[in-house]
């Protein structure tokens, strides 16, 4: 099996290429910048490959004699209050469009997207289960986040395509943790917590998950997934308090000592926008009153997904944090 996996610089992407090698597959990594290897070691058997999402030749050349699309990038409206929330989900379909497009022509045989959790929409109160695949966001349910609208918009484009000539299974990881995170994108919590400075929880509840337990379901998802399915990976059901708990208790902190009220989570994430050098992750904070448990019995069942105790995730998050200089 010969695979490509973009975004193969990031998190999640770079798991799963080195998940891929595992498998022993030929992997090719698609990256904006040359020498950029992400997390993964420079000595890593990768074929990279330069290109962009919204170049079609870069993109071609990529594919050419690929099997597996692991598409594991996608945009990300970096610039959010310059640009009209219109402008943003016009450039967001049209990458997602580009991407596809190529992959047909190239006669991909699978395409796995990783989407988002945020396309999985809440259960109203009393609903008496947990959400799952079931439940789909319409875009315009996310008025305030061009970031939650893109995201929801690029799901919706791809699951269009699955068809005879492209199979598309999508993704949707809850909130990963784990090894390899170099833009912190929530390993800033951990820093956080490593060095004691939550002393308070939001009364929340989210599911959090291992990135390795996420790249090996993905692999699973390009080989027995089911076409046009979503398939929501994730590990344990934690409120906040629980999750602070576990943190405080792998570094040997004080656990959190008292709630604080969602109201404040409002000008902290007015702060993340404004100073970006600010360690918060303000997207996932601005949804915080939509976070809830869900149900991943699916992807369990259909991909094998087995999630590793979160206090193991805790471990090897900081001690790579560490190994890095980051903590």
């Amino acid at each position: 099996m010969k695979v490509l996996v973009t975004g193969a610089t990031g998190f999640i992407g770079g798991h799963i290429a080195q998940a891929a090698l595992a498998q022993g597959w030929q992997v090719r990594g698609l990256r904006r910048t040359a020498g950029r290897t992400g997390h993964l070691s420079p000595d890593s058997p990768i074929e990279w490959m330069e290109g962009d999402l919204n170049d079609a030749d870069s993109l071609q050349r990529a594919l050419e004699g690929v099997d597996t699309l692991f598409h594991a990038a996608a945009y990300y409206p970096r610039r959010e209050r310059q640009r009209t929330r219109q402008q943003h989900l016009d450039a967001a379909r049209a990458e997602m469009e580009t991407v596809l497009a190529a992959a047909k022509t190239a006669g991909v045989r699978r395409m796995v997207y990783t989407s988002a959790l945020f396309c999985i929409a809440n259960l109203p109160p009393g609903a008496g289960r947990l959400a799952d695949e079931r439940d789909v966001y319409q875009l315009g349910d996310f008025p305030e986040s061009a970031y939650f609208e893109t995201k929801i918009l690029m799901e919706q484009v791809a699951l269009a395509a699955n068809g005879p000539q492209l199979e598309v299974v999508v993704t949707n990881p809850t909130a990963v943790f784990g090894p390899g995170d170099l833009n912190k994108t929530l390993g800033s919590l951990l820093i956080l917590a490593a060095k004691g400075y939550f002393v308070a929880w939001l009364p929340a509840e989210a599911n959090v998950v291992d990135v390795r337990d996420v790249a090996d379901a993905h692999i699973q998802a390009a080989v027995k997934g089911r076409p046009g399915e979503r398939y929501i990976l994730g590990g344990h059901n934690l409120s906040l308090k629980d999750t602070f708990i576990i943190v405080a208790q792998v570094t040997g902190q004080r656990p959190p000592r008292f709630a604080i009220p969602l109201w404040l989570v409002d000008p902290v994430v007015w702060l993340g926008d404004r100073i970006p050098a600010i360690p918060l992750p303000a997207n996932h904070l601005r949804s915080i009153r939509r976070w809830q448990p869900y149900n991943t019995a699916k992807a369990e069942s259909e991909l094998g997904l087995v999630a590793r105790p979160f206090a193991d995730t805790v471990r090897d998050s900081l001690a790579w944090f560490k190994d890095n200089g980051e903590l």
